[in-house]
């Protein structure tokens, strides 16, 4: 029964975050322009997109096509793996074959397919912009690491489910690392689903996309799905760590109260990125490399319970 359970909801977390993604992306831009008195697009318009590139030619200019193919079926497998290790209104269904080391390592692929695909298309901006996404990944991924080993540290396991279930309040208490790494992740929250201001290495106005600047087609549409699927794996992660509240409610209140969750904290993406200019590259890493500080002394702190 439990294998079954495990099967299912796997398929159910993958089912919601492929449909649920792009309409989340349509409501961004929706947003977006009426906060900047534009009409926008129709709120559907990202699946028309998705479907108009998945019926394109698969045109390869790349230097190496077999390491593109790979980099686009990586991003979108890695987000999907990692789905089925969160829960989502409901116990995480295959929360027994892995822990957090190994959600660190399923998010971190998601970045390290987007700077295979950059140096496998071998043009000036994909380089340019694998260069940005390199030295973005080494100040940004710790800050993740950090919150989920604070989150191990206050539960005293490395098991998903005990982790991912408000782990870092302590008996209805918010302890001090708690507090720090909420202010942390929130602050860097803009930053993890590559919205502006810190889509620094795509940059369409000055890299024109950066690292898949030569993709089209069928390849192109994996990497943006996967990328509008980042925006509600980092959400989930942010709502498990940090918004319990609800999370023991019976179905489908519980699954419902989360998906708000996600959907405010969409909302406060879409806010900050509608009313906030892009960073420069050293903007960026300055404002990582301050936040990673900070989270230093968040997990010396849950070292001790505090």
């Amino acid at each position: 029964m439990q294998v079954v359970w495990a099967i299912f909801g796997s398929a159910l977390n993958i089912a919601l975050v492929l449909s649920l993604a792009p309409l989340l992306h349509g409501v961004m831009r929706r947003i977006t322009a009426r906060i900047q008195s534009r009409q926008g697009p129709p709120l559907l318009q990202p699946y028309f997109d998705l479907l108009k590139l998945l019926g394109k030619e698969d045109i390869e200019s790349g230097e190496t096509p077999g390491m593109q193919r790979l980099a686009a079926w990586l991003s979108l497998a890695a987000v999907l793996a990692v789905a089925c290790l969160l829960p989502m209104g409901f116990g995480a269904p295959l929360n027994l074959a892995g822990d957090v080391i190994l959600l660190i390592y399923l998010l971190t692929l998601c970045g390290v397919s987007t700077l295979l695909a950059g140096m496998a298309a071998g043009s000036t901006y994909s380089l340019i912009g694998v260069s940005r996404e390199m030295m973005t990944m080494i100040t940004l991924e710790p800050l993740l690491a950090m919150a989920l080993v604070v989150g191990a540290l206050h539960a005293g396991s490395l098991r998903l489910d005990a982790v991912l279930n408000g782990s870092v309040y302590m008996g209805g208490s918010v302890p001090w690392s708690g507090l720090i790494m909420v202010t942390v992740m929130l602050l860097s929250l803009q930053a993890f689903v590559q919205r502006v201001p810190f889509d620094v290495a795509g940059a369409e106005t000055e890299l024109m996309e950066g690292p898949l600047m030569e993709y089209s087609g069928p390849k192109l549409a994996l990497f943006q799905l996967a990328n509008m699927a980042r925006l509600v794996i980092y959400c989930a992660v942010f709502a498990g760590l940090f918004l319990p509240w609800g999370s023991q409610m019976p179905f489908p209140l519980g699954w419902l109260l989360f998906w708000v969750k996600v959907f405010a904290l969409v909302l406060l993406v879409t806010l900050v990125a509608a009313t906030h200019a892009r960073y420069r590259i050293d903007q960026a890493l300055r404002y990582f490399a301050s936040l990673l500080g900070v989270s230093a002394v968040a997990l010396v702190l849950a070292t001790f319970g505090y």
